[in-house]
């Protein structure tokens, strides 16, 4: 089927338009004329010799839909959550067979009837005011992702003599009754939210009080994500074990923690990170220049899990004391900045797990980040997207946010942040609970919810690492019972640890600065613009509103298509 904005599918979700195959099928299916019932005789034609009629059925009830009229409605944000391994990212794309948060979120409003959709299957967060801070990729997770949108509320709506009007934030009763409460009296939205969403998708607190122009993503100054690894990274090789002449115990694996640290503080500050993320030529980006408030490495406490195995002598590394602590240790790459390019915190993290495993210096950051010597990207693989997490989203100046229909730039905030790098969240959020500290303690609260996402992981991770252990440590390497045929030796392969749940085996290994160019982010727009009609990137860019250009021309195309064809 066409791609055309005629086209009703096109913004279906991908549960609806399963539903609607159903539905198709059904029809098709050929229908059995109703056996008469049991222990009944079949009705005898009326006199005159012509049968009587069937009896009419009762056609179902239309369901009616809410009347905007009876309610108000109110502007708000809510705080999100989410682990991102099963989503295909939270922004929702049309034609994606993985399902997005956005269209979790979608579905959980409408049927809550917090919003009411002229079209209910047509996911489109537009006439809501809606906005989003943070387009997490496929795979990443969020503990503080924030939207922003109007919806259904409580407050009572103002009765005029020509007729009923919605009300709007604020204000209360002065018919003698009780002032109606903003939050006592409120929906719960996060509780309402929670009992529709999926139980890894959650809704944690809701803000009542935004400026007009509020902006999920261009009031926001500050964004902080964090990317988790282990210590060792992978399981370790027992190295004079499996060959009595190799004299280097089992280092591979363990990371360089203090090495990852000094590489990852060159990171901070006001940088062109044109060789740490990835080029998209759809985005016709051609300022590269991010500003990095802070980046370090930092252990997470009383998260270890205890593999005895790896503490071996013969799988820690050469001189490595014990410190009495359990082993893995899980640490996190910390960054925190105003915005951020496509892709850029992952390939931050894939330079510095090659310093954590020695396989570059810390001084690799400096040369990335030096443009005007190195102005092409070299090939180097980024790290996996499933241990990143959207940690928390800072809005510290409400009154000075950008409208949701604007335009900004990072560069915009870089004089605040140069004034000040701790900056402080402004929203007053309601977390939930306490408005009700039963809906966030007990048997329906939030905390129950998450308590049994956590113990369901926490068991498989618990049997995992019984078996992993039992299983390292119940052989003798020692017997040898069958020597290597001709003096077979260890691997010299190098393993790379991406961020993934195992290294890769990548032969040789090639210093990031030797390996293959990529083209410059002036190529790549170039090419892109030229394969959508225009003469450069140069003529693009000047061109007023090209993106609805290019939409027009293609509707066009596919228009005359559509008239061939008929």
């Amino acid at each position: 089927m066409a791609d055309t904005p005629s086209d009703p599918y096109q913004d279906w979700s991908r549960d609806r338009l399963l539903e609607r195959i159903r539905e198709l099928e059904q029809g098709l299916e050929p229908q059995a004329p109703p056996a008469p019932p049991k222990n009944k005789k079949p009705k005898t034609a009326a006199p005159g010799g012509n049968p009587q009629p069937p009896p009419k059925q009762k056609q179902p009830k239309k369901k009616k839909g809410l009347d905007p009229s009876k309610y108000s409605t109110r502007f708000i944000a809510l705080k999100l959550a989410y682990l991102g391994k099963r989503y295909g990212g939270f922004e929702y794309q049309p034609n994606v067979p993985v399902p997005s948060i956005e269209e979790e979120l979608w579905r959980a409003l409408v049927r809550s009837c917090l919003i009411w959709p002229d079209d209910p299957d047509k996911i489109d967060f537009a006439p809501w005011g809606y906005s989003k801070c943070g387009r997490t990729d496929r795979g990443v997770s969020a503990f503080g992702q924030v939207v922003a949108l109007r919806v259904r509320s409580n407050r009572p709506v103002k009765k005029e003599d020509e007729g009923e009007e919605m009300a709007v934030d604020g204000g209360g009763a002065d018919d003698g009754k009780p002032a109606w409460d903003p939050i006592a009296d409120e929906i719960n939205y996060p509780r309402v939210l929670n009992r529709l969403l999926p139980p890894d998708i959650r809704v944690l607190a809701w803000a009542p009080t935004l400026p007009a122009n509020f902006s999920a993503r261009f009031s926001c100054r500050e964004r902080q994500y964090r990317y988790f690894f282990t210590q060792p990274a992978f399981s370790p090789l027992p190295g004079r074990a499996l060959d009595p002449t190799n004299g280097r115990p089992g280092a591979e694996g363990w990371l360089d923690i203090e090495a990852m640290r000094q590489a990852a503080k060159l990171f901070e500050g006001v940088h062109d990170f044109r060789n740490v993320c990835k080029i998209d030529g759809a985005k016709q980006i051609s300022n590269f220049t991010r500003r990095v408030f802070e980046a370090d490495i930092v252990e997470v406490e009383d998260a270890a899990s205890a593999l005895p195995y790896v503490l071996g002598s013969d799988f820690r590394p050469e001189g490595m004391a014990l410190d009495g602590k359990t082993h893995p240790k899980v640490y996190y790459f910390h960054v925190r900045g105003s915005a951020f390019l496509w892709h850029q915190i992952r390939h931050m993290v894939a330079i510095l797990f090659l310093v954590g495993q020695g396989l570059e210096k810390p001084s690799v950051v400096t040369e990335l980040l030096d443009v005007e010597r190195n102005p092409r990207k070299p090939n180097y693989q980024m790290a996996d997207e499933v241990p990143l997490v959207l940690w928390d989203c800072i809005f510290p100046k409400l009154d000075e946010g950008g409208s949701g229909s604007g335009r900004s730039t990072p560069e915009v905030h870089q004089a605040d942040a140069e004034v000040d790098l701790n900056l402080k969240d402004s929203i007053d959020w309601v977390w939930l609970g306490e408005d009700k500290p039963l809906s966030l303690h007990g048997g329906t609260g939030l905390v129950d919810q998450l308590w049994a996402t956590w113990r369901e992981h926490k068991m498989d991770e618990l049997l995992a690492g019984q078996l992993l252990d039992a299983v390292a440590r119940q052989a003798d390497l020692s017997r040898r019972l069958a020597e290597p045929a001709g003096g077979e030796k260890m691997s010299t392969s190098q393993r790379v640890f991406e961020g993934g749940n195992s290294a890769r085996s990548a032969g040789a290994y090639v210093p990031v600065m030797k390996k293959q160019l990529m083209p410059s982010p002036e190529e790549v727009n170039e090419k892109w613009a030229q394969s959508k009609g225009f003469a450069s990137a140069e003529e693009l860019a000047n061109t007023k509103n090209w993106r609805s250009v290019m939409k027009a021309k293609k509707a066009a195309a596919e228009g005359a298509a559509t008239s061939i064809e008929e």
